[in-house]
């Protein structure tokens, strides 16, 4: 008896603090739309691999742009993070809008993955474990990609950007892993907010009410632990000390802007480089806010790369 106090004392009470990646329990769920539909467009690809994490297949797109069609090269990749609701309708305009850029030497050759993160999921592992989206994305789609793909296979080949829910997501997953990319792209990210009380929430309740179920589990506090506003705290050293490229950008007309200008702020506070732009007349459109960047989005993906001088057509 007293083998068996001895015992379970040292587990309640000698075990290590339960990190943020080890508060998940409970299995997988296999049913959850880990397998989307095909989208088609030039140049794009739709995958399946087999993930360890969940028993079962995932799905993404690739977008790979003419020059990978010469022998031996390769490429950056720029994973795209969809916005709540998942991605598939933005597949081919975003693919167009990169193929066109690269076609037109405005930005440099890049493959763009399209990851599958699973509708009003957060781009993170849910507290019950049923959807561990942010480890599929980051220990198995990534080496997935690295192996089937010529890419750069190091963080100064890989930049990560979302719109929207996947602004969110770019921010809280670069945050979380600044060792995995060299540059994150924050497209009118949201939710910034700790209480998920912002206009979008307040707009559509039951989005919040899910969001807070699904991921959540019905707990306030696991939400503010995984939003890149409490990270940001944790990840301002080693984002500075990796040097790690970061935008944000937004419309003035979108009803996130706001929440993105306290983040800006709250980055500027914590010292997190990073340049921060405010687009006119421009509303909740990831197109949009590609296109409006222009000329900006070369530059920040030839710094995120670590490449001098801009592209240019003979």
């Amino acid at each position: 008896m007293r083998v068996i106090w001895l015992a379970v004392f040292c587990l309640v009470f000698c075990s290590p603090p339960v990190g943020l990646a080890q508060i998940s329990k409970g299995s997988p769920d296999g049913s959850l739309p880990w397998v989307t539909e095909e989208a088609r467009a030039p140049r794009v690809t739709f995958r399946t691999f087999d993930s360890k994490s969940i028993g079962g297949k995932v799905s993404y797109h690739v977008y790979a742009p003419a020059e990978y069609d010469k022998p031996g090269i390769r490429l950056p990749v720029v994973y795209w993070l969809h916005g709540t609701e998942g991605g598939i309708v933005g597949v081919r305009p975003i693919a167009k809008i990169f193929d066109d850029a690269i076609q037109a030497g405005k930005v440099p050759a890049m493959m763009v993955v399209f990851v599958n993160g699973l509708p009003r999921h957060l781009w993170a592992d849910s507290k019950d474990g049923a959807a561990p989206v942010e480890t599929v994305f980051t220990t198995e789609l990534i080496p997935e990609v690295d192996r089937k793909f010529r890419t750069i296979a190091r963080p100064e080949g890989r930049i990560l950007e979302g719109f929207s829910m996947g602004g969110y997501g770019a921010a809280r997953i670069g945050f979380r892993h600044p060792d995995l990319f060299s540059g994150i792209s924050i497209l009118a990210g949201g939710p910034f907010d700790l209480e998920l009380r912002g206009p979008r929430a307040q707009q559509n309740p039951r989005l919040r009410e899910l969001l807070l179920r699904d991921v959540c589990g019905n707990d306030l506090n696991y939400f503010k632990a995984i939003s890149p506003w409490t990270l940001a705290e944790t990840a301002a050293v080693s984002l500075h000390n990796r040097k790690t490229v970061i935008r944000q950008a937004v419309g003035d007309r979108d009803d996130t802007c706001e929440l993105n200008r306290q983040f800006h702020d709250r980055m500027t506070s914590l010292k997190i480089a990073h340049v921060y732009t405010e687009l006119p007349n421009v509303g909740h459109d990831a197109r949009a806010i590609l296109m409006e960047l222009g000329e900006g989005n070369g530059e920040f993906y030839r710094r995120a790369l670590g490449i001098a001088a801009p592209l240019s057509k003979p």
